[in-house]
């Protein structure tokens, strides 16, 4: 007699090993970019240049969205946890910031405006693109 729990422990298994070869992937391309900042020695950080090989892989097609879907939705579901040490950092430094909190809300405020504004742009334009096309 066949235990039907038995295939779904090897359907958790098998989207388990494919979420940590598509996260192990996306790292590689972080690698890939450090190397590419270290070796050239460029300004700009190796996970941006990283980023940026990620973005091209994708828009030419060369890597299907399919290949990382999974990864990125488990890393997407945990995002909170990634922000913890930057968290714990600024609390560890909490007297550089004393006495500057208003200025720290102003500036927070205005960064986020100014992203929404201008993701808002970028969007509506995208769009308008696409429909005229």
């Amino acid at each position: 007699m066949k235990d039907s729990n038995h295939g779904k422990e090897g359907c958790t298994l098998n989207r388990f090993v494919i979420v940590v070869l598509q996260i192990a992937g996306l790292y590689g391309l972080y690698l890939t970019g450090s190397w590419i900042q270290q070796v050239l020695g460029l300004f700009i950080p190796g996970s941006v240049i990283g980023m940026l090989l990620l973005f091209v892989l994708l828009s030419l097609k060369i890597v299907p969205e399919r290949l990382l879907q999974q990864g990125v939705a488990f890393m997407i579901r945990h995002l909170p946890f990634f922000f913890i040490p930057a968290t714990v950092g600024i609390i560890s430094y909490a007297h550089v910031f004393k006495g500057k909190g208003l200025l720290l809300i102003a500036i927070g405020l205005f960064s986020t405006a100014m992203v929404m504004a201008v993701s808002g742009r970028v969007t509506q334009t995208l769009v308008k693109r696409r429909e005229e096309a």
